[in-house]
């Protein structure tokens, strides 16, 4: 059973889509699939969320819970304190990834934003991260970066936070191909993994969240065929 951490460079990089892709990717290859998104913001109590994107797209297979929603689309720690809302605690976060692992045989946690974002008082995806790989679960990092310009010096801090804390990182994927991909985009596709130490596992069209859930799940392992599963 695997832990995969999705963190994006920066806020709407693709984490999302990417997520539904791996989910996909996933179940295809047999994996009982669970989606965990600790913090959502920008949502109010009966609108659809991110991991209710991930379902839809990837399938009701895929089994989906939230560790808090707020309505401003703020950094959790934030649009909590605007809210009023007490944020769960750091070993909630961590039973909430572990309950999920239950039954499943993969588990996707989503992250807020960047990978240094706090989702709670004083904690971050890096620190719920580290305490379920203490419980003796396998835990892995996926990056989700931008094609264009200013892409590596983003893509390297974030693999370098997250190697920082002897976490493991699988690879990138490029959140959002796009379909008149310039020089800056073609060089940087090689030179992510050049530059960052990892492989660039995909990419993932543009416009890709918008297609239908069947071609979506059809074109999925296409975009990421590198994707390594125990």
């Amino acid at each position: 059973m695997t832990v995969y951490f999705v963190t994006g460079t920066d806020t709407e990089v693709g984490k999302t889509v990417v997520t539904a892709a791996l989910a996909t990717i996933l179940g295809v290859r047999g994996s009982r699939v669970a989606v965990v998104k600790p913090a959502q913001t920008g949502v109010q109590p009966r609108q659809a969320g991110d991991v209710h994107v991930v379902q839809h797209l990837a399938g009701n297979k895929v089994t989906v819970s939230e560790g808090v929603r707020l309505p401003d689309p703020l950094a959790p720690d934030t649009a909590a304190a605007i809210a009023g809302a007490e944020l769960p605690s750091l070993c909630d976060q961590r039973d909430l990834v572990l309950d999920a692992a239950e039954g499943h045989d993969a588990v996707l946690v989503e992250g807020a934003g960047g990978v240094t974002v706090n989702l709670g008082k004083a904690f971050t995806l890096l620190d719920i991260a580290t305490m379920v790989q203490a419980t003796g679960q396998r835990v892995e990092f996926v990056v989700v970066s931008r094609a264009g310009l200013g892409t590596l010096n983003h893509t390297n801090l974030t693999v370098w936070a997250i190697q920082q804390r002897e976490l493991f990182v699988q690879g990138i994927v490029i959140g959002s191909w796009p379909n008149d991909p310039g020089l800056a985009e073609l060089h940087n596709r090689d030179d992510l993994a050049r530059h960052s130490g990892v492989p660039v596992l995909g990419a993932v069209p543009e416009g890709a969240g918008s297609l239908p859930p069947a071609t979506f799940q059809a074109q999925a392992a296409d975009w990421i065929p590198f994707l390594a599963v125990d």
